[in-house]
C-alpha cells in the first residue's frame, strides 16, 4: 500500500483510533466506535478508519462469518508513528500483529480481550465513574525471574465516584480471558503463576542475596497487588463450573492459598458480563464459589 502524508488531528480522534489500536491490537468497527466515539454515528468512524488505512497507518481483515465483519489492527508504520506519542511512550508494541495473516491468526481470543475492556468502559460511563479508552492495557509484562513473566492479557485501571465529587478510589485488576481452548488444570496453573509474582523480589544487580528485605517487584508499579479477574468464554454452564472447581482447588498449593488470602481473585462468565455489566454481582470468588459478588468489592 502506498502511503499518503500522515494528518493525524492532534489529540483528536484519528490519534485516539491509532492509539486504542496499538494499545489493544485489534478492534471490529463497532468495539472501536464505542470504544473511541460513541456520541457521533458510526459513519464517522468508518471514514476515520479508511483515511487512516489510506495513510497506511492501519489495516483489516474482513471475517468470513459474522455478516463479513471487518477488524482493524495497526500496521508497523502505525505502532511506530503511535509509539513516539506520550500516552503510549513505554509500552511494548503489538507482538506480531501487524499484517493480515498474523491478525487472522489471533482475530478470536484478541477480539473477545478486546470486548471485555469495552465492557467496562461502558460501564464506568454509566456509572459516571472514570475508565477511558487508554486505561486498559493488554499484555503488560511482569518479570518473576529465571527469564520468566507473567503477562496478564489485561491491566485495567478504574476511578471510582470522582466525577460525582466523592474523591473516588483507583482500583486495578489483572484481567484473564479464557475462552476454553485450554483445559482447566492450565487455567488453574495461571493462579500459580500470579502466586510467584505476588512473591518475587528480584536480586539487586552485582550483590548476592542478603537477609536485607528486598521490596517484592510489583511494588514498583502499584500500592497494592491488582485484583484478579477471570473472564470465563467458550464454553456452557458445565464448562464454567470445571473451571471455577479447578481455580479453587489450586489453593492446596501452599503459595496459591497464601495468595488467596492476600489478594482477592474472582471469576465470572462472559455472558453475564455482556447482560448485566461487570459492577453486577456475577462474579464468583475463587475461595468461595458459591458466592455472587461485585467485582470492587
Amino acid at each position: 500500500m502506498t502511503r499518503t502524508r500522515v494528518d493525524v488531528d492532534a489529540g483528536g480522534g484519528d490519534r485516539l483510533a491509532l492509539a486504542v489500536l496499538v494499545q489493544y491490537r485489534m478492534a471490529t468497527t463497532e468495539q472501536l466506535h464505542l470504544i473511541t466515539a460513541p456520541g457521533v454515528r458510526i459513519e464517522q468512524t468508518r471514514r476515520r478508519l479508511a483515511k487512516l488505512r489510506a495513510e497506511g497507518l492501519v489495516d483489516r481483515i474482513t471475517l468470513p462469518q459474522a455478516g463479513r465483519t471487518r477488524v482493524w489492527f495497526a500496521t508497523g508504520y502505525g505502532v511506530q508513528v503511535a509509539g513516539e506519542w506520550p500516552e503510549l511512550r513505554g509500552r511494548r508494541p503489538p507482538r506480531l500483529v501487524s499484517d493480515p495473516v498474523a491478525a487472522r491468526l489471533r482475530v478470536s481470543h484478541t477480539l473477545t480481550v478486546t470486548e471485555t475492556g469495552l465492557q467496562f468502559l461502558l460501564d464506568a460511563r454509566r456509572r459516571g465513574e472514570v475508565c477511558r479508552p487508554l486505561d486498559f492495557l493488554p499484555e503488560v509484562h511482569h518479570p518473576i525471574g529465571s527469564g520468566e513473566a507473567v503477562i496478564p492479557d489485561a491491566l485495567l485501571y478504574y476511578q471510582r465516584g470522582s466525577r460525582v465529587g466523592e474523591g473516588g478510589s483507583m482500583l486495578r485488576a489483572f484481567l484473564e480471558v479464557d475462552r476454553a481452548t485450554m483445559g482447566p488444570e492450565r487455567l488453574a496453573a495461571k493462579l500459580r503463576a500470579y502466586a510467584r509474582l505476588h512473591q518475587y523480589a528480584p536480586t539487586p544487580v552485582g550483590r548476592r542475596r542478603t537477609m536485607e528485605q528486598v521490596p517484592e517487584e510489583w511494588r514498583r508499579r502499584y500500592p497494592l497487588f491488582p485484583r484478579l479477574l477471570f473472564v470465563l468464554d467458550g464454553t456452557g454452564t458445565a464448562g464454567i463450573d470445571n473451571r471455577l472447581r479447578a481455580l479453587h482447588a489450586a489453593d492446596v498449593d501452599h503459595a496459591v492459598a497464601l495468595f488467596l488470602r492476600e489478594v482477592t481473585v474472582l471469576a465470572a462468565p462472559m455472558t453475564d458480563l455482556l447482560q448485566h455489566g461487570p459492577a453486577a454481582a456475577v462474579w464468583r470468588p475463587v475461595r468461595d464459589p458459591e458466592r455472587r459478588v461485585g467485582w470492587m468489592e
